[in-house]
């Protein structure tokens, strides 16, 4: 003890504290040490904890303890009470963040000894004060991060709180008997136990150093108890159990206390009984839920009692917490909460509060929750309960920038660890900061501040980091000043305060050509039926967005277009008005929905028909940037990860959703000319790929679950032994905005062999039904319509053939059975999805077939007998007013057009690539020319033409589907075009 005291003396006096540590930290350590010598005059540590033969603590050591005096009385007074803590904390001191995961099994082991409620109450002090001390260590020396001092306070008070409970519970069950029911009519009642939910910090596992812990009780079902001679109801028994818990928990002895109840966010508030079964549970978030409760059942978590049964109430009350679709009309309410902390904030002494004030953390916490809570329905992946995971999860979806996220994490984290600073010095729930200098010069040590002057300049650029983000979310309405005078009169003519001439006049001075038409849909939807059956909450919404809507409509470029394709739309969403909150509150969105409906009505109608892809509309920099494959599979994968494996509905709602937004994507990309023609396809054949790489994952997951995996002809397990081929546009990375899906099926499963589940079946049936499932998932209509039309008819047989074949039975096939125009279709088929080496085979397979030598005359017959078919079948039939017009060229059938050009490729890959296999690399019509020219077999003139043609008319194709038009060009703009392509074909065909 001597040689201890003395180097204590030495290092922890005024005169020989380093110079580097404030005067008043040298006070306050001095004098706890001072205590602890008085207190303890014959402590000793073992020899184990000395660093070298002077028995010298380490200076890391020294230093860890002076920091941890400096910041918490709390902490030194323990180690004064129970100098062996001080002793085992040195003693383990390598070890002392290890102890973070084992509070269940250390806490039970302190509580076998509990006889009573007072041992009880003794015990969980004590072991609380105990793991406080280490806690507190750790924090204030910083060697966990404050994520992690957080996530293990929050695992003391769940271990606390479960134990806690276990016992009470046992005891009571002796003295009122067990709690029994059931909620299954017929069924024997079985034993009840509570389920505590943590809300708040603890629900999302964010507790900080003295923090209440906000807690609900609730039991499975209602009935009553048995084992004793006077039966209560379980109500009764579950409200007695958790009297006595929150006393075992809260209530203050000399040992303190084990953390402060709040049950103040039970439903009913503190006139609500203290423990409600879950179907009372339901029904009252059901009937009587308000805004704020949602906002606090965001981060409700089972921290004790029945996990399962608790987990399985918050999965029932998950549709109250986060609507299904984006919940837009939550934004007034969200406004409203956000109107009621800024007037808070103002209160007067707010200015010092750290969580309260300005810039302070439930500023941080509002902006989090309140894109939960708007797109956490549909985007499962906000369903997370911890801020800084949920802060993760925004970033990587494109709510906020990069710059953003980092000041909201960077602010939250110096806040809660300034937060623990100030608690930690007495252990005492408080967010102000100090007034006196000795505490805040504490306060700024803890902190790694020079001084106090330096904390308040740091802490100030992060609140006005806060309060920037904090003013931007959920912001009032933007305004415009351009044409504001006429709101008024807008406004009047909605609500039928102007004459018809008055209508006519101001929509004639704002712009609008065809008035007629445009008022007379417009006064149809004010008139109409529809709008009388509407609830009064959307009629307001509706009051207010359309007056905006023609505002904006006046502005842009074409008035009568943008208000006659967005008015479908309003129509679609009268029942589900909260889609025009999004558009009220941000014009620009309504804006940029009026260019793209201007610049195609395809797009007005996908978003009429979806309205849910409005939500596109809120991250433009988004909307025109479409994501690279890997980020497109990526985000799907991310989607779906939140959706149960045997939800299937769900699955399928997310990839359609997901194909709609991203098209939408691409599609406002090119009208708006910043998406070339061939990125344009590349980014729809990515789309494609990567949902049936997804469909093919959910269909063999759910036919190996029911019958396990098939095997091939060897006895080996097939993973998947399955292929999608993809032919036409989607296998030549050609798709338009509306294109379907050709597709093959092959399989490399043994005959006569069969999977190896429990309900087995043979492999060509395993892999039918496969095939099967996969077209359900692609064509079944759900409300937001189907994935692909998928066309199978380019599979061996065509529509009289197996949906599925044996890889054997398509190479024979190939070899022996197949018509030309097979092969022809053969030269743009490539695997999109499944197993890698029959990907191989099939690769090895199609080069083997195509590289055939043939008789050239017959090929040449073959084709050019096959192509005057489709000219005949599927080419325009001019009419006389077609011809009248020089609108007599499909673009895509007519001589000249695509076809001729995909046809000479098509021939010449199966006439030369014996001699020049690198024509079988490409799929696609422009590399394929590309190598054509490279290996002397066209011209750079002709291949050229080609490729010129072969673009320009593929971007009109795209053009007109964008505008509801078929592919038929005026022929004078394509002539010079078409005729290249005709002279090419010549050369090459009529020979």
């Amino acid at each position: 003890m001597e040689s201890l005291k003395a180097q204590f003396s030495q290092q922890l006096t005024a005169s020989g504290l380093p110079e580097t540590i404030p005067e008043e930290i040298q006070n306050v350590v001095s004098a706890h040490w001072q205590q602890f010598i008085d207190n303890n005059p014959s402590f000793t540590l073992p020899d184990s904890l000395y660093s070298d033969k002077n028995d010298q603590l380490s200076p890391e050591v020294m230093d860890e303890l002076i920091h941890c005096w400096a910041g918490s009385d709390f902490a030194a007074q323990q180690c004064i009470r129970y100098p062996e803590w001080l002793a085992s904390l040195l003693e383990n001191h390598d070890k002392l963040p290890e102890f973070a995961q084992t509070h269940p099994g250390r806490l039970q082991k302190a509580l076998d000894v509990v006889e009573n409620e007072q041992d009880l109450i003794k015990a969980l002090r004590l072991y609380r004060n105990r793991e406080m001390l280490r806690i507190i260590w750790l924090d204030l020396n910083r060697r966990v991060s404050m994520q992690e001092t957080t996530a293990e306070m929050s695992a003391l008070a769940d271990a606390c709180i479960d134990s806690a409970l276990n016992w009470l519970y046992q005891d009571c069950c002796q003295t009122m008997g067990t709690p029994y029911g059931t909620n299954i009519p017929g069924e024997e009642p079985v034993p009840q136990k509570m389920v505590v939910l943590g809300m708040g910090k603890l629900g999302a596992k964010d507790l900080n150093l003295s923090s209440d812990i906000d807690l609900m009780f609730t039991y499975p079902c209602q009935g009553e108890t048995r084992g004793c001679k006077k039966v209560i109801t379980n109500q009764e028994f579950f409200i007695r159990l958790g009297q006595r818990l929150i006393k075992v928990l809260d209530c203050q002895s000399a040992d303190g206390f084990v953390f402060r109840v709040d049950m103040r966010l039970r439903p009913y508030g503190s006139s609500g009984a203290l423990a409600m079964s879950f179907a009372a549970m339901e029904q009252y978030y059901q009937d009587q839920g308000r805004d704020w409760e949602r906002y606090a059942m965001l981060k409700a978590r089972v921290v004790a009692g029945n996990i399962l049964a608790g987990q399985l109430l918050l999965s029932q009350l998950r549709p109250f917490v986060y609507r299904r679709y984006i919940d837009f009309g939550s934004i007034s309410a969200l406004r409203e909460m956000k109107q009621l902390i800024r007037r808070e904030v103002k209160r007067k002494g707010m200015e010092s509060n750290i969580k309260l004030g300005p810039g302070g953390i439930r500023e941080i916490e509002f902006i989090i929750q309140s894109f939960q809570l708007i797109h956490g329905g549909r985007d499962r992946s906000l369903q997370e309960r911890n801020l800084l995971s949920v802060l993760s999860t925004l970033l990587s979806k494109h709510y906020f920038s990069t710059d953003e996220a980092s000041e909201l994490k960077a602010a939250y984290i110096f806040l809660r660890n300034l937060e623990h600073a100030i608690q930690a010095i007495a252990d005492r729930q408080t967010q102000d900061l100090p007034k006196n200098s000795e505490a805040q010069a504490r306060v700024a040590f803890s902190m790694g501040q020079k001084d106090w002057s330096e904390l308040l300049n740091t802490l100030e650029e992060h609140r006005r980091h806060v309060t920037t983000h904090f003013d931007a979310v959920i912001a009032d309405p933007e305004t415009t000043n351009t044409k504001e005078s006429h709101s008024d009169q807008w406004e009047a003519l909605w609500l039928d305060q102007l004459s018809e001439e008055e209508e006519q006049q101001l929509m004639a001075q704002e712009g609008f050509k065809d008035i007629e038409a445009s008022r007379k849909r417009l006064i149809s939807l004010r008139d109409g039926k529809a709008i009388t059956r509407v609830r009064r909450q959307s009629r307001d919404r509706l009051d207010k967005f359309i007056p905006l809507l023609l505002r904006v409509a006046a502005q842009s470029s074409e008035p009568d277009t943008f208000l006659l394709r967005i008015l479908p739309l309003i129509e679609a969403v009268l029942r589900r008005t909260a889609y025009l909150v999004l558009l009220i509150e941000n014009p620009a969105a309504l804006e940029h929905l009026g260019k793209l409906c201007i610049a195609s009505p395809w797009i007005a109608e996908q978003i009429a028909r979806f309205p849910a892809l409005l939500d596109e509309f809120l991250n433009l920099g988004d909307l025109y940037n479409p994501p690279e494959k890997e980020a497109l599979a990526n985000e799907l994968r991310q989607q779906l990860a939140h959706i149960p494996e045997d939800d299937l509905e769900s699955q399928m709602e997310v990839l359609r959703h997901f194909k709609m937004a991203h098209v939408l994507r691409v599609t406002a990309a090119q009208v708006s000319g910043t998406l070339p023609l061939m990125k344009e396809s590349d980014y729809l054949t990515w789309i494609a790929e990567v949902i049936l790489d997804t469909v093919l994952a959910i269909a063999w997951r759910n036919l190996t679950e029911k019958h396990g995996m098939p095997q091939d002809a060897d006895g080996h397990l097939c993973d998947p032994g399955f292929i999608i081929v993809g032919y036409g546009k989607l296998g030549g990375i050609e798709l338009g905005p509306g294109s379907d899906l050709d597709l093959v099926f092959i399989h490399s499963g043994g005959t006569n062999k069969e999977t190896n589940g429990p309900r087995a079946i043979d492999s060509t049936t395993f892999y039918t039904r496969l095939g099967q499932r996969i077209i359900h998932i692609l064509t079944t209509q759900t409300p937001s319509g189907i994935l692909y039309d998928a066309d199978m008819r380019l599979r061996p047989s065509g529509s009289k053939g197996l949906l599925v074949n044996s890889f054997s039975y398509f190479e024979k096939y190939q070899k022996e059975e197949a018509w030309t125009w097979e092969h022809q279709a053969l030269v743009r088929a490539r695997v999109i999805a499944g197993d890698q080496a029959l990907a191989s085979m099939f690769d090895d397979l199609r080069s083997e077939i195509l590289s055939q030598k043939r008789d050239v005359e017959k090929l040449r017959d073959d084709v050019v007998d096959m192509r005057q078919k489709m000219r005949e079948h599927l080419g325009t039939k001019p009419t006389p007013s077609s011809v009248k017009n020089g609108e007599a060229f499909h673009l895509k059938h007519d001589p000249g057009g695509i076809v001729d050009i995909e046809f000479l490729m098509q021939f010449a890959v199966l006439r030369y690539s014996s001699q020049h296999p690198s024509l079988l690399k490409w799929t696609d019509n422009v590399r394929i020319s590309e190598e054509l020219e490279t290996v002397g077999l066209l011209t750079h003139e002709n291949a050229h033409q080609l490729r010129e043609a072969y673009k320009t008319f593929r971007l009109s194709i795209h053009q007109k589907a964008l505008q509801n038009e078929d592919p038929i060009a005026g022929e004078a703009i394509a002539e010079s075009l078409r005729q290249n392509v005709i002279g090419v074909w010549r050369g090459c065909m009529d020979v």
